[in-house]
C-alpha cells in the first residue's frame, strides 16, 4: 500500500478520480476551481489501474486525486494565474512539480483559483471572481492560494499544491483550517511556476494532515537542472507513527506578538503552546527585532521582482493583446494590452516596483530593503542558536469578510505580517490548525525552522497535531 494511500481500501484509481470530480462539482459555489482537468485525470487513473500490483505499490501517490494552483503549468491545460492576461494561455509543458506528481502516480483533477499572479491575501484579486471560504461563504479563504485551501477544506480533495511568496500557502491554510507547508527556498523546483517574486516564490503542499504534507514534499523535493536555484539539500524524514515534542525548544517572539493579534487567535496559540509544553517541550523567549520591518521590506523586494517578471506580458510575445483599433503604435499597444490584461492590484505592484528600481530611488528603497532582509535573516539565525523552532500565529486574525479590506491595501498587506519573514529568509514554515475562534472560524499555528530542517519542522508539527487530536471540517464542528 502507498504510504499516503488516500483511497478507501479496495477502491480503484478510476473510482477515486470520479469521486473527486463529483465532489469538485458539488462545491462549485466556492469558485475554488478554474479548470477541471477531467480528461487528463481519467487517463492517468486508468493508466495507474492498469499497472501490475507490485509496480503500483511502489508509487507513493498512486491514484491520489490532487489539485494544483492555476499558476503552475500542466501540459495541454489552461493556465491563467488568475489573470485576464493569460485567459487563453494553454501551457505547452509540465512544471517540474507536475512531472514529479505524475511520476509518483498522482491524478491531477483540477487547476485552482488564485489571486492574479499570486498577488493578494484574500483571493479577491482573481480576474475570475473571489473564492469563498467553506467555513463561511461570506468570508475570504485567504490568498493567494485560496482556491487550493478552500478545495482541501471542503473535502473535495485531500491534497492541493499552492505557491508561497509571502505567506500564500500558510495564510489560506490558517483561514481554511488545514495544513500548509512552505519548504526551504531551493528545496522544490520553481520551473513551470508563473513567476511573481523569483527570490521569494516556493511551491508547497496544502493538506489535511502534517504527514500528508511531508509525503507530498518528499515527492516534490530535489534538485532540478531546469532551476538553478534548487540545491542538493540533505534529505528529510517524514514523521513516523510515533513522534514527540519531548526536549523540543520552542522560541516565542513575545515582543512581536504584543499587539495587533486578535484575542481569540492569541488564546488558541497559547493553548497550543501549553499542549506542547505538556508533551515535554520548553518555551523560550526569542528576539526578532527586525521582524517589525518585514512588511515594508517584503513589499519593496516583491514588487521590484514583480515589475521585472511581468514586463514580458507586453501583447507581443504572449498573453493578452488589445484588439486592433484600440491603439495606434507600438507604445500605445503595450499600454492598452497591459491595462486591459492586468487587474488593479497587479498594476499597483508593477508601478511600485518600477518606482523603487528607478535610478533616483534604487539606493533609498530597494537596496535598503535588501539590507533589512539580511538583518531579518540574521535575527532568525541568532534565534535558532538556542531554539529548534519559532512559534507564532500564522495570521493576526481569522478569516475576514469578503470586501472588508479591498479598499485599504495596507490593512490587506498586514494580514501577512507573521508569514513574510520566512520568505525573506528562505526558511521552511508550516501552518497547523490549532483551534476555532468565537465565531467558529479556524486559527493557525505557524512553526518556522532553520533552513533545510524540514525533518524537525514536520516532526514538531506532527507531534502537536497528534496531541491536539482530530480537527473538524466545515459544518462538522
Amino acid at each position: 500500500m502507498s504510504p499516503i494511500d488516500l483511497r478507501p481500501t479496495g477502491t480503484s484509481s478510476e473510482a477515486a478520480c470520479e469521486r473527486a470530480l463529483a465532489a469538485i462539482a458539488d462545491v462549485a459555489p466556492l469558485n475554488a476551481v478554474l479548470t477541471v482537468t477531467d480528461a487528463r485525470a481519467r487517463a492517468a487513473a486508468t493508466a495507474i489501474d492498469a499497472l501490475p500490483d507490485a509496480e503500483r505499490a511502489r508509487l507513493p501517490l498512486a491514484g491520489v486525486p490532487i489539485a494544483i494552483k492555476d499558476n503552475i503549468c500542466a501540459r495541454g491545460t489552461r493556465t491563467t494565474a488568475g489573470s485576464r492576461m493569460l485567459d487563453r494561455f494553454v501551457a505547452p509543458y509540465d512544471a517540474t512539480v507536475v512531472q514529479r506528481l505524475d511520476a509518483a502516480g498522482a491524478v491531477i483533477v483540477a487547476k485552482t483559483n488564485c489571486d492574479e499572479f499570486a498577488m493578494g491575501s484574500s483571493n479577491e484579486n482573481s480576474a475570475f471572481g473571489p473564492v469563498r471560504n467553506p467555513w463561511d461563504h461570506a468570508r475570504t479563504p485567504g490568498g493567494s492560494s485560496g482556491g487550493s485551501g478552500a478545495l482541501v477544506a471542503s473535502g473535495a480533495v485531500d491534497i492541493a499544491l499552492g505557491s508561497d511568496t509571502g505567506g500564500s500557502i500558510r495564510q489560506p491554510a490558517s483561514f481554511c483550517g488545514i495544513v500548509g507547508l512552505k519548504p526551504t527556498y531551493g528545496r522544490v523546483s520553481r520551473y513551470g511556476l508563473v513567476a511573481y517574486g523569483s527570490s521569494l516564490d516556493q511551491i508547497g503542499p496544502m493538506t489535511r494532515t502534517v504527514r500528508q504534507a511531508g509525503h507530498v514534499l518528499a515527492v516534490l523535493a530535489g534538485p532540478d537542472p531546469l532551476d538553478a536555484t534548487t540545491v542538493a539539500a540533505p534529505p528529510f524524514e517524514v514523521p513516523g507513527a510515533e513522534v514527540s515534542v519531548r526536549g523540543l525548544r520552542v522560541g516565542v517572539p513575545r515582543a512581536l506578538l504584543a499587539s495587533g493579534v486578535a484575542e481569540d487567535v492569541q488564546a488558541s496559540v497559547e493553548q497550543a503552546l501549553a499542549l506542547m509544553v505538556a508533551g515535554g517541550a520548553t518555551l523560550h523567549d526569542v528576539e526578532l527585532p527586525h521582524a517589525a520591518h518585514a512588511i515594508p521590506t517584503y513589499y519593496l523586494v516583491a514588487t521590484a521582482e514583480a515589475s521585472a517578471n511581468l514586463a514580458r506580458y507586453d501583447g507581443v510575445r504572449f498573453g493578452h493583446r488589445a484588439p486592433a483599433g484600440t491603439f495606434t503604435d507600438l507604445a500605445s499597444m503595450y499600454a492598452a494590452s497591459r491595462t486591459e490584461g492586468f487587474g488593479d492590484e497587479v498594476i499597483r505592484r508593477i508601478l511600485l516596483g518600477t518606482y523603487v528600481l528607478s535610478a533616483g530611488y534604487y539606493d533609498a528603497y530597494y537596496r535598503k530593503a535588501q539590507q533589512v532582509r539580511t538583518l531579518i535573516t540574521r535575527d532568525y539565525e541568532q534565534a535558532f542558536a538556542s531554539v529548534d523552532v519559532v512559534a507564532m500565529p500564522t495570521a493576526p486574525t481569522t478569516a475576514f469578510r469578503l470586501g472588508e479590506k479591498v479598499e485599504d491595501p495596507l490593512q490587506m498587506y498586514l494580514a501577512d505580517v507573521f508569514t513574510v519573514s520566512a520568505n525573506l529568509s528562505g526558511l521552511p514554515a508550516i501552518s497547523v490548525p490549532c483551534g476555532l475562534d468565537g465565531q467558529g472560524l479556524p486559527v493557525g499555528l505557524q512553526l518556522t525552522a532553520p533552513a533545510f530542517a524540514e525533518t524537525q519542522l514536520l516532526q514538531a508539527a506532527a507531534a502537536y497535531e497528534d496531541a491536539r487530536g482530530s480537527f473538524p471540517m466545515p459544518g462538522r464542528a
